[in-house]
């Protein structure tokens, strides 16, 4: 992927350290994350850039990531979603699958396929070539278990 190009992702998780992690990731892969610590923050900023791309935290305070798909279909938006959880339930995840979602990821999975599925989402599917690998550990244990 070319570094000029400006390809926007909103990260929705409200654990601090997931959304500090997944900027990192993304920077690193050379995307523009924009992180919301809620859904609602998220609705609220009618100043963000139009993104190509947003990464769900399915359990979130207040409304929850698989709500927010929901409200944002109801508008017609159509920016593709890639869903994140520290819980995998079968049923959450059939649930997301069904909403036409891009990808659907344990927080533990490999930050290389998290990757991988944005740029599939936004139409840059060829692999970063002779990149090292990509990991996006959080940082301390401090994991709230969503």
């Amino acid at each position: 992927m070319s570094r000029n190009q400006n390809i926007y992702v909103a990260v929705v998780d409200d654990d601090e350290s997931v959304c500090l992690a997944l900027s990192r990731l993304l920077r690193a892969a050379h995307f523009h994350p924009v992180t919301y610590s809620s859904a609602e923050a998220f609705l609220e900023d009618t100043k963000h850039p139009m993104f190509d791309c947003l990464v769900l935290d399915i359990q979130l305070e207040g409304m929850s990531g698989l709500e927010l798909r929901k409200r944002l279909s109801a508008v017609k938006d159509g920016t593709p979603v890639v869903f994140i959880t520290a819980l995998d339930d079968p049923e959450v995840r059939a649930l997301a699958e069904a909403s036409g979602c891009a990808g659907f990821f344990r927080k533990t999975d490999s930050g290389a396929d998290v990757i991988a599925a944005i740029r599939c989402a936004t139409g840059l599917a060829q692999p970063d070539n002779g990149s090292a690998p990509l990991e996006w550990s959080q940082p301390s244990s401090q994991s709230k278990g969503d």
